[in-house]
């Protein structure tokens, strides 16, 4: 991601890319090839798709084209005359007036037959929203003339993540065509610091850690940061103010990513926001009963990066289990329906400029949950912290065991089960003081209740960002215990 700060008094000029070795490693990768390349990349708005790309094609011919967001008014012909401008415009000549994708298809690779050259198609959902046979017309142009290249790559682009996946990634028409598919996920918490410029040494991990709870590791997000201010500021300016890039950012991210049916998805999401639920809370939540609809509304918001679905599995086995709960794994998502929504019309009435955040209800809870979801995306860190390789591992994942009339139910933030029959059972602590020697109560009673087989050893873990007291390491109760600001 390019970062571009403003003052370079605040030692935070920069013109940099952060984070993407590893996808853009793979895109180079392609231009070793001796034939054309299709790609796809997906991932959620102001993930940093485009930024990728733009990267990628530094030194390259590029030619970008995107879709128009769609609207009621939005029509076939109008993304068909879009797209000729935007084609036009590529090459130095008048718009192109055609009535079929068949015809502006043709004309752009026409125009790109020889040489190293890439193209973009971006929001591809939107460019073909109103053409049902736009999918076939696109997979016939690159069978007959994209690759006709054997130096062009085309990549076609969105945050309409499940339309990308039912449409070319599972698509039979597609099937052996893509050479690389990238889903780009948040930065790491390691990239994530990098946003704090000459800074980042002076403000402490727990201040950072705030701003992320907020944040998470969405690259524009990150952007947005004024390292002269405290986290609380940040917040307050990006979040509680009219013309903060966040105070309306949820509602830009539903209309343009799932349009008509955002009400529906929103709808699904506040009844998740509190924390774990699984598929038969949600519907009653709903007031609807359990359907193949419901199902399909979740796999959508999982596949567009908002959900995580956590199975549980067995110990005994190692097995997954049909068990599963979900959780919003996007923290500015959760961060919104829990403490900006509620206290809009005050915002907008200029009541919240003297609010601190402290006194929003829920504070301390919700910055547990969010500090959950950081440790979960930032798992592959910890592994080397418990000597651990990931061929080494059964499962890992928040972890559930249900109650029954032979056990007890109960919640593990989260649990890491290996091949030498050890379990690692990770307690997750965000506090802006040292952990207590309370800690330790509290996992022997989730340990009592979790039905643990003979033949497995367990080994509790803390994971925390503050500190903990000097009792709670002279009792050697746990086997480790991982200070998460190391990674600042």
């Amino acid at each position: 991601m390019k970062v571009v700060a403003a003052n370079r008094q605040l030692g935070v000029k920069m013109d940099l890319f952060i984070g993407r070795k590893q996808e853009l490693d793979s895109l180079n990768f392609l231009l070793k090839k001796s034939s054309a390349s299709l790609v796809v990349i997906k991932g959620r708005r102001r993930i940093g798709k485009s930024r990728l790309i733009q990267e990628f094609g530094k030194k390259l011919k590029m030619y970008f084209f995107s879709g128009l967001p769609p609207t009621d008014k939005t029509t076939k012909q109008t993304q068909l005359d879009e797209f000729g401008w935007q084609l036009g415009h590529a090459f130095n000549e008048p718009a192109f007036k055609e009535e079929s994708w068949n015809d502006l298809f043709l004309r752009l690779a026409t125009r790109t037959r020889a040489g190293r050259v890439v193209i973009v198609l971006d929001e591809i959902s939107w460019m073909g929203s109103k053409d049902s046979d736009f999918v076939g017309k696109l997979k016939n142009a690159w069978d007959l003339e994209f690759k006709k290249n054997p130096e062009l790559i085309l990549i076609l682009c969105g945050s309409v993540s499940a339309w990308i996946e039912k449409n070319i990634l599972s698509s039979t028409g597609f099937l052996g065509r893509v050479s690389l598919s990238l889903t780009l996920e948040p930065l790491s918490l390691v990239e994530c610091n990098t946003f704090w410029g000459a800074q980042k040494n002076r403000i402490s991990a727990y201040e950072k850690f705030k701003v992320l709870a907020v944040t998470g590791g969405i690259p524009k997000y990150l952007e947005e940061i004024q390292p002269s201010l405290s986290a609380e500021d940040n917040i307050k300016r990006l979040c509680f103010q009219s013309s903060g890039l966040l105070f309306n950012e949820f509602e830009h991210i539903f209309t343009d990513i799932f349009g008509k049916k955002s009400e529906v998805f929103k709808r699904i999401l506040e009844v998740i926001r509190e924390g774990y639920c699984d598929y038969q809370a949600i519907c009653q939540q709903l007031k609807i009963e359990g359907s193949g609809v419901v199902s399909e509304y979740l796999d959508e918001l999982v596949k567009s990066g908002f959900l995580k679905r956590d199975f549980t599995w067995h110990l005994l086995t190692g097995k997954a289990s049909k068990l599963s709960h979900y959780r919003i794994s996007d923290n500015y998502l959760r961060f919104y329906l829990r403490c900006i929504q509620p206290v809009k019309d005050k915002v907008l009435q200029g009541r919240f400029e003297d609010k601190s955040l402290a006194t929003l209800p829920g504070w301390d809870t919700l910055m547990g949950l969010q500090f959950e979801n950081l440790v979960l995306s930032n798992r592959a860190l910890l592994l080397p912290l418990l000597n651990l390789k990931p061929d080494e591992i059964v499962s890992d994942n928040p972890f559930f065991q249900t109650k029954t009339a032979r056990q007890e139910g109960c919640q593990i933030d989260y649990l890491i089960q290996t091949r030498m029959n050890s379990l690692y059972i990770c307690e997750i602590k965000f506090s802006k003081s040292c952990i207590q020697p309370s800690v330790i109560h509290e996992v022997q009673q989730k340990i009592q209740r979790l039905k643990i087989p003979k033949n497995i050893s367990y080994r509790p873990v803390l994971i925390h960002v503050n500190g903990v007291s000097p009792e709670v390491v002279d009792q050697q109760y746990f086997s480790h215990i991982i200070d998460l600001s190391q990674f600042f």
